[in-house]
């Protein structure tokens, strides 16, 4: 009872984690963002995409009028699913007795865009069963599912970018947190303050470190998943270590942060370990899709480092995007850093008074 760090764990984290799990894990994939390109639009393409769009699990995102408007909204990932209906579909299907159509699904993350099709495809099959019993024909709806972005439907495609974004932020994270702890402990810490060093300029130099060995850690997993696990780099690869290097400097960022608000390593690793782990894994994106969770997780999720960066990197690494699609990401890790750092400078000074 006089430990209160301790009890706090003890009796909060139950709490915490019954709360993150019971909504976070919703393995159930919902808020699909649809769309439909139908250039001869008829009584059959009508009917498909209403029931499409009155189905609980979609999210209608409006139509398209060129299949390069398509592409585009796919590769801006604003769209999980689109549905091409070809020209004159219902003069194939009343002449020849069969027409098809073409669902475009995202497979970044390949369990969302195989499920998305497989909902699309029940749906039009529902369609066909229902209109064969009104007009008494027997006809064959057809559809053609392709994959963008992970063809071969590879769950590596997906894991490969969190488990960059957990491991370098508790691996970074934990290293920082416990420098300046250290040096407290030591009793260092008073003789660094009392040096002409300037705080900004110590904190500074006691990240260059760990950001070599971080940067180190990067290109590892980046050269074990790409030469072991298949997993191509479709962006620029400077791109992509411009991603990293501004998640590493917000990790290590976090890491100082969290070093100069506790007084022992031993309470410097708990923390970090804590705090870096279980967002990451349940509200990054990384494993359970952020569109599934309820709003107030959603919100949440947007102070998570590890969300823009696993975002980021998808659109770098599997969707091979430019920087002009990740402008956002960016800016949202830098100013997380920024914001860290001067927290880690003003109470450093604090101290100092």
């Amino acid at each position: 009872m006089r430990d209160n760090r301790t009890l706090l764990i003890i009796l909060g984290m139950p709490v915490v984690e019954i709360l993150l799990f019971g909504f976070a894990i919703n393995m159930e994939v919902q808020n699909i963002r649809v769309a439909f390109y139908d250039p001869t639009p008829d009584v059959f393409t009508t009917g498909i995409a209403e029931r499409i769009k009155q189905n609980a699990y979609f999210n209608y995102r409006g139509s398209v009028q060129t299949m390069d408007e398509m592409e585009e909204s796919m590769r801006r990932g604003e769209l999980d699913l689109a549905v091409v209906f070809p020209q004159n579909f219902q003069e194939s299907l009343v002449h020849s007795g069969e027409a098809a159509v073409q669902l475009l699904s995202n497979s970044s993350d390949p369990n969302r865009g195989s499920i998305a099709a497989t909902y699309a495809t029940a749906i039009i099959a529902g369609f066909q069963r229902e209109q064969m019993g009104l007009m008494q024909l027997p006809f064959q709806i057809q559809t053609e599912n392709r994959m963008i972005y992970n063809p071969l439907m590879k769950s590596s495609y997906m894991f490969v970018p969190g488990i960059m974004g957990l491991v370098l932020m508790i691996i970074c994270t934990i290293m920082t947190s416990v420098s300046i702890v250290r040096e407290k402990e030591r009793g260092t810490m008073e003789v660094l303050l009392a040096s002409p060093l300037k705080q900004g300029t110590m904190i500074f130099a006691k990240t260059i470190p760990y950001m070599a060995i971080s940067f180190i850690d990067f290109i590892i997993i980046l050269l074990l998943s790409y030469f072991v696990l298949g997993v191509p780099v479709n962006g620029s690869l400077l791109l992509l270590f411009l991603v990293a290097i501004v998640y590493i400097g917000l990790t290590l960022s976090y890491g100082l942060t969290v070093s100069t608000l506790v007084d022992k390593q031993v309470n410097a690793v708990i923390v970090s370990a804590i705090t870096a782990m279980i967002p990451v894994l349940m509200l990054s994106g990384m494993i359970f899709p952020i569109d599934n969770m309820p709003r107030v997780l959603q919100a949440f999720s947007a102070i998570v480092p590890a969300r823009w960066f696993i975002s980021a990197v998808r659109k770098v690494m599997i969707q091979g995007q430019g920087f002009i699609m990740i402008w956002k990401e960016m800016l949202v890790l830098i100013g997380m850093m920024l914001f860290l750092l001067g927290i880690t400078i003003a109470k450093t000074k604090k101290r100092l008074e």
